[in-house]
């Protein structure tokens, strides 16, 4: 089968990676995709928002299948264009990609079906929110309610701070419209667990567990990022955890969106925190987290386009979702002065040393390829370094060793992630 993925990231080159391994497919495009992407699909120049040229280009290929990898196009629409049009496609409807696409939704689905998570209000006016947060306790948690690449949230210590927030996010629109809106929600504390899941509208399975590294630099220290790092599983996400997720999260979430007539088919991403209440919900994300890809897609067993066919079909109660019984972490290579300013076009040396590595990947963010066949850098989180080990210890070890074998000028990464596996029991 031909099939199309949509996106440009490592979550999209990790995506293309398992793809790549079924035996059912054999020919991958992917718009607009990247150097790394190149080098196992058919990379075209078409822009993950251009809807109708993405489905013109699926039609003249006769594409069986389409995965969408990026929440912009998600929360836009495009499963919709795409299934007006008779084509087969991964991902949530735009009514359902909301979950993503408006915290303010998410946080009041949240409350109506008494979904575990932080207190909160909503507010599109800020100098109501102003004066709410000088009667609010600190620190205090400020989110823009759109999408803002991962980076529109502030945690503020102080009110001198949170009143500098509302200003930034609801007045400068340091994130654009996604600022037009912002909830304000209590600040909670305890580890910090990612969860992906399969959803077919009624049916979630859960994949493994994961752990990010959002701050820019070490000891979680520096500006919000789109993740600097990651490790799967998690230590923290006990039997324990999952059991109560399983009965007050995950379900009653896929439960909820139904009821409200959104039923939602695609990857639910559970952001949560482990409080000394319990597990909470943080965010949702309506994707594949990045780089949270990274690290779970490499340890599943199953076929991917099985599995993402179920979903399509309704039918993912019949499949047996099996990971590997070891350990992946993934530390991003990045720019140095992401996520602010940074220069790019630097030539990439040592790619080479990845091929025919096995439990080793380098997956590619931020590159692209120049006239003369070099890969250059072109972002600011550049390539995704991940290791499988027999233990998440072993696994840390192998990725940075591997951060070693490619080098570009401007080259920056954190040197501590994984950290936590050290205090794990």
């Amino acid at each position: 089968m031909k099939v199309l993925i949509v996106g440009s990231g490592g979550r999209e080159h990790a995506i293309a990676t398992s793809v790549a391994a079924s035996s059912r497919v054999d020919k991958i495009y992917c718009a607009p995709g990247n150097a790394g992407i190149g080098q196992i699909a058919e990379c075209v120049p078409i822009g993950a928002m251009e809807f109708d040229k993405l489905v013109a280009f699926a039609k003249e290929k006769e594409i069986d299948f389409t995965i969408v990898g990026m929440d912009d196009p998600l929360v836009g629409g495009i499963v919709d264009v795409f299934e007006a049009e008779g084509l087969k496609v991964f991902g949530p409807r735009k009514n359902a990609a909301i979950l993503e696409g408006s915290k303010a939704f998410s946080k009041d689905l949240m409350k109506k079906y008494n979904i575990p998570t932080a207190a909160y209000e909503t507010f599109d006016d800020p100098k109501a929110a102003e004066e709410y947060l000088k009667t609010a306790k600190m620190p205090i948690v400020l989110k823009a309610d759109g999408l803002a690449l991962g980076k529109g949230v502030l945690i503020c210590q102080t009110l001198e701070e949170a009143l500098a927030g509302v200003k930034e996010i609801m007045e400068d629109k340091k994130f654009g419209s996604a600022g037009n809106h912002m909830v304000v929600e209590e600040f909670m504390t305890g580890r910090e667990v990612s969860v992906l899941s399969f959803v077919d509208g009624k049916t979630i399975k859960i994949m493994s567990s994961a752990q990010d590294h959002k701050r820019a630099k070490d000891g979680d220290q520096g500006l919000n990022t789109g993740g600097m790092g990651n490790f799967s599983p998690s230590p923290f996400y006990t039997k324990e955890v999952d059991d109560f997720c399983k009965k007050y999260i995950y379900q009653a979430t896929v439960d909820a969106m139904a009821a409200e007539g959104r039923p939602f088919t695609g990857v639910i991403f559970f952001g949560l925190m482990l409080t000394e209440e319990g597990p909470k919900v943080l965010e949702y994300n309506a994707r594949f987290g990045d780089p949270e890809a990274q690290v779970v897609l490499p340890r599943m067993k199953n076929d991917i386009i099985d599995v993402m066919e179920a979903c399509v079909d309704g039918k993912l109660d019949t499949i047996d979702l099996q990971f590997e019984d070891n350990a992946a972490v993934c530390v991003v290579l990045a720019s140095d002065g992401y996520p602010v300013s940074y220069e790019k076009g630097f030539e990439i040396k040592g790619l080479e040393n990845f091929d025919g590595k096995d439990g080793y990947y380098c997956f590619h963010a931020g590159t692209k390829l120049d006239e003369n066949g070099k890969i250059l850098t072109n972002g600011g989180r550049v390539l995704g370094i991940t290791a499988k080990g027999a233990t998440l210890k072993e696994a840390r070890a192998n990725a940075y060793a591997a951060t070693e074998w490619v080098d570009f000028d401007n080259k920056y990464m954190r040197h501590d992630i994984g950290k936590a596996i050290d205090e794990a029991k």
